[in-house]
């Protein structure tokens, strides 16, 4: 089964880069759409449907826990897997973005390799009921 991936980032080179390490990674994505904020984001969603959001922290507009809430209000996009890349080390945010429903978090900058370990549980574990 291949994937649908959002990334979501302020910045069109972290997308690229990001986008660039999941295929070198080889995770079965049949597409990546894109957006540089939250709002975007949320507009990328009303006519497509995806597997997973990979988002900044911080970000113009709307912020990925922001982004975070308006999804998994939602319940069309609830079921969506959130992750969040971002080079913020607090161990305090951790665990706020765990309480926003946000499934995983891995530093900037990132590895094929990270980024495989991130990604295959979220979309192996998909299907398994969230425990708040």
């Amino acid at each position: 089964m291949s994937y649908r991936i959002l990334l979501v980032d302020d910045s069109a080179t972290t997308r690229g880069m990001i986008k660039r390490a999941i295929q070198l990674a080889g995770l079965p994505v049949s597409e990546f759409l894109e957006a540089a904020d939250g709002k975007q984001a949320l507009a990328q969603l009303a006519t497509h449907m995806v597997d997973l959001i990979l988002a900044d922290l911080h970000m113009p507009e709307m912020n990925g826990i922001e982004l975070a809430h308006a999804v998994l209000a939602n319940p069309a996009t609830a079921p969506i897997r959130i992750a969040i890349i971002s080079a913020e080390p607090s161990g305090s945010r951790l665990l706020e973005l765990r309480r926003a429903g946000i499934k995983g978090y891995l530093r900037k900058p990132c590895t094929p390799e990270s980024l495989r370990d991130l990604v295959v549980p979220l979309m192996e574990n998909r299907h398994a009921p969230t425990v708040a």
